[in-house]
């Protein structure tokens, strides 16, 4: 069974938007390996990404072709939108090799099919399964073709997102808001942590009986006791006790879009200096949605936070937010616009967002957060889900 999340329509606007970006760059062949923007210019979904795989881009050709192991050949006939006459497979002695072969040997080969091979080739330098063996191979199969890095060329078209995929993060957020209510319910005195991961888990894929979830390009982060100021640790088989704060951050799937959403919550009685610090995130990451706009630069959000907590004698250096949506592990974040001082990327309408202005200290943490999105008119979350700190 074929599985074409979006219209065909919706694909070809994509490659087309791709194409303007690298001409734009003097790009005459794109070779991507995210697993992400592969998703995003072809539909192919598949947990093959621990080998190598992409897909080509060239001005030349009206589709994008792909390239892969010999056994994920029929997951790209199942999700693609392009003509299978345009997926081409390498064989297994390409994987792991006994006998000197690489994948790029196989990449190459395609590109000197489709004529491509003396053109400049943009690749995705940063891209994590795009190893620094894959690039140096390519060039030595490619020697008449010049490289450059792309690795973010796909991620600024992705910036803004179609209604159908804003349907989708809010299709994502229902899973969010079930999972961390389920997380939250599960809490309690004696409960190891390993059991709240998984209601979270069970509840982040069994979904809301209209439909299900996926996994997630992050599992969820727990970081409790006395570590709740160490933002991106998981979770134990250790109980919780009475007292033990415990941040959970996670995020609902649908079709490899997220919406990520991050609470706080404490075994017993919330302490007094949590609820104080709770109140200044929830101040601030108001202040900061209120700034968010069409036109508004993304430093001038974050400046909305900064000043908020400022008046409360707060400082947080890092950045608050990040651009998001379709993601493959290790991220669902696009590696593109942040909400930060020195980003002057301008909000246009479209552009969807987690903003996770945590508190983090040697003594505590409190993480409240909000995906959103850029409308017409402002910035709307994407959750409702109550912003404090809960008691359990």
């Amino acid at each position: 069974m074929t599985v074409q999340v979006f219209e065909r329509a919706e694909y070809e606007g994509r490659v087309e938007r791709t194409k303007e970006r690298m001409r734009e760059a003097g790009i005459e062949t794109l070779f991507v390996t995210d697993p992400a923007n592969m998703n995003y210019l072809s539909g192919y979904d598949g947990w093959s990404f621990y080998v190598h795989q992409g897909l080509v881009v060239s001005l030349d050709h009206d589709q994008p072709v792909w390239i892969g192991r010999g056994m994920d050949e029929n997951g790209a006939k199942a999700t693609v939108w392009i003509d299978h006459e345009n997926l081409h497979a390498y064989s297994d002695d390409h994987v792991h090799s006994p006998v000197g072969k690489h994948p790029m040997d196989a990449v190459a080969r395609v590109i000197e099919g489709m004529g491509r091979e003396d053109t400049h080739i943009g690749v995705e330098m940063d891209a994590s399964y795009y190893t620094a063996k894959s690039h140096q191979r390519l060039q030595e199969k490619l020697p008449e073709a010049t490289f450059s890095d792309a690795t973010l060329l796909v991620g600024w078209v992705r910036i803004k997102k179609s209604d159908a995929e804003i349907g989708l993060i809010e299709q994502a957020t229902e899973l969010s808001e079930a999972a961390m209510r389920a997380g939250i319910d599960a809490i309690g005195p004696g409960v190891p942590e390993s059991t709240v991961a998984a209601e979270i888990y069970y509840t982040l894929i069994e979904g809301t009986g209209e439909f299900g979830g996926d996994y997630p390009a992050i599992v969820p982060l727990m970081p409790s006791g006395e570590h709740t100021g160490t933002p991106h640790l998981t979770w134990s088989d250790e109980p919780f006790e009475e007292g033990d704060p415990v941040i959970i951050e996670l995020a609902g799937c649908r079709h490899r879009y997220h919406s990520p959403l991050a609470r706080t919550a404490v075994v017993g009685d919330v302490p007094e200096e949590m609820q104080r610090v709770a109140g200044v995130v929830v101040e601030g990451l108001n202040a900061a949605l209120d700034a968010a706009e069409p036109g508004v630069t993304c430093e001038a959000v974050e400046r909305a936070w900064r000043e908020t907590i400022a008046k409360h004698g707060i400082e947080k250096e890092d950045r608050i937010g990040y651009s998001m949506g379709l993601g493959y592990p290790p991220d669902w974040g696009e590696h593109t616009a942040s909400l930060r001082p020195g980003d002057e990327t301008v909000l246009e309408e479209g552009m969807t967002f987690h903003m996770i202005p945590g508190i983090w200290t040697d003594d505590l943490g409190v993480e409240i957060s909000e995906s959103f999105r850029v409308t017409a008119t402002g910035a709307e979350r994407f959750s409702s889900f109550p912003q404090r700190v809960f008691s359990v």
